[in-house]
């Protein structure tokens, strides 16, 4: 890997600006660091896991990382419905940035 001078970088095209695009938001990643811990959650547990998110942004924000292929919803044909959520493998294969993560802020914490 060759140092550019940050100055003649296009950091929109780089591999940081489309993982930030993927994680990025106020929520997804406490919601992927639920899912790491818990592995399979239904939508109920999700939100009272996080708490302070609304249904509606919960909603949308698992749709996006859906669509992102990080998070797989799988639907049961019941009443009432049941729809558990849980990482895909492209999605697991974030665990230990959100491991890192979480032993940095532990480690610089005040």
């Amino acid at each position: 890997m060759g140092l550019t001078c940050i100055r003649d970088g296009n950091l929109e095209e780089t591999g940081f600006s489309y993982t930030m695009s993927l994680i990025q938001g106020k929520y997804k990643m406490f919601i992927l660091y639920a899912l790491m811990g818990y592995e399979v959650v239904r939508f109920n547990e999700l939100k009272k896991y996080i708490g302070t998110i609304s249904f509606k942004t919960l909603s949308a924000t698992l749709k996006e990382l859906e669509a992102d292929g990080l998070v797989h919803r799988e639907e049961y044909p019941q009443i009432p419905p049941k729809v558990e959520y849980s990482l895909t493998e492209r999605g697991k294969s974030l665990i230990p940035i959100l491991d890192r993560m979480c032993e940095w802020g532990e480690q610089n914490r005040l």
